[in-house]
């Protein structure tokens, strides 16, 4: 079995990571299995972190890795949180204070558009000149009161479209088919299919 380091300490994002790609001839290890940290995010796009990310967990295990960048882009905030999300509200991170950081930046707000975007990369090893990159984008609204006790980050706040739900009332299967990751990852896992041979 072919293994692959999955660069997070997320453990909700890593759920997500391993269950849409079980089916595959692939062992998904998490970072926190060696012991790693987390490594830098100096840059200022998703995809430019996600690679860094991925290159710092294969440097470090020797290992093929995969890593995500992601976050909630607000349009009337010109794309903030984006890739401040996860520390949107400052340190220690709480995803609790970052919602209540972003309903009261939205409190006198008509335009409440937003999507959750999603950069994925897998890389062979830590100095592969190609790495194979998928984008995942989700269109929502922010919705004035959280709902929902499902998901993690700002999903009682985003409410899908196509399902008139908050990200936090959808089955953990459902969120992974229609999801920002979810997208992103399902073309990665047809890329991991024609490497692997599966």
């Amino acid at each position: 079995m072919n293994k692959i380091v999955i660069a997070t300490n997320n453990e909700k994002k890593l759920k997500e990571i391993s269950t849409i790609l079980e089916d595959l001839n692939i062992q998904a290890i998490p970072q926190s299995h060696f012991k790693i940290g987390e490594s830098e995010e100096p840059f200022d796009t998703f995809i430019e972190n996600a690679l860094i990310k991925a290159r710092y967990a294969s440097i470090k295990t020797g290992l093929p890795a995969i890593a995500d960048d992601s976050g909630l882009c607000v349009d009337t905030l010109k794309g903030k949180p984006g890739i401040y999300s996860a520390r949107f509200s400052g340190s220690p991170r709480s995803d609790e204070n970052n919602n209540l950081k972003l309903l009261d930046l939205l409190k006198d707000k008509y335009n409440r558009k937003a999507h959750y975007y999603c950069a994925i990369v897998f890389i062979k090893s830590s100095d592969d000149p190609q790495p194979v990159i998928a984008e995942g984008i989700w269109q929502g609204e922010i919705l004035k009161t959280p709902r929902g006790r499902n998901g993690f980050g700002y999903d009682p706040l985003f409410l899908d479209y196509k399902t008139d739900l908050s990200a936090a009332e959808l089955s953990a299967k459902l969120k992974n088919k229609i999801s920002h990751r979810g997208q992103a990852l399902q073309k990665i896992k047809q890329k991991l299919k024609m490497i692997y041979g599966q």
